[in-house]
């Protein structure tokens, strides 16, 4: 008995290492900055007719995904700035730090955090298998804990 509750153990054990699950680090294509719920891509161009400031960095991480005005490149406290003649919509300016402004292309919406999100709806998917494998192989031991008997 003990070997077959041993063999159930390391058969469970083994579904849950080949269950998909999140990254634990990011590798990201591009460096970016998200601002009012958009990526924008910055470019390796600068830009001189800056405008007024409409925001800043409130998170970075170089592993993570994160919410809010978030950036894989540049630390918390970098401001964002309109470009003149430039709708928000197309571009805005990120301060590089030297005093320099580069472009920010916008590219599409930012979904982490919302609940539409795939990464989201992933990650929930592998907390319920993983749960529903646990939930099964306690009733395989408990089965076969009865049959014993």
């Amino acid at each position: 008995m003990k070997y077959k509750i041993s063999f159930l153990v390391l058969v469970g054990l083994f579904c849950a290492l080949i269950i998909p699950s999140k990254s634990l680090a990011t590798s990201w294509a591009y460096p970016f900055v998200v601002w009012d719920g958009y990526i924008y891509i910055v470019e390796e161009e600068y830009v001189t007719e800056i405008d007024k400031e409409i925001g800043k960095v409130t998170r970075y991480s170089d592993m993570y995904p994160q919410s809010g005005n978030f950036s894989n490149v540049y630390e918390r406290g970098t401001k964002y700035y309109a470009i003149k003649d430039v709708s928000t919509d197309e571009a805005i300016a990120v301060e590089d730090g030297s005093g320099k402004y580069k472009k920010a292309v916008r590219e599409k919406e930012y979904t982490y955090g919302n609940e539409d999100s795939p990464a989201d709806k992933s990650s929930d998917m592998t907390a319920t298998l993983l749960i529903l494998s646990a939930i099964t192989i306690f009733l395989i031991i408990f089965i076969l804990k009865k049959l014993k008997r």
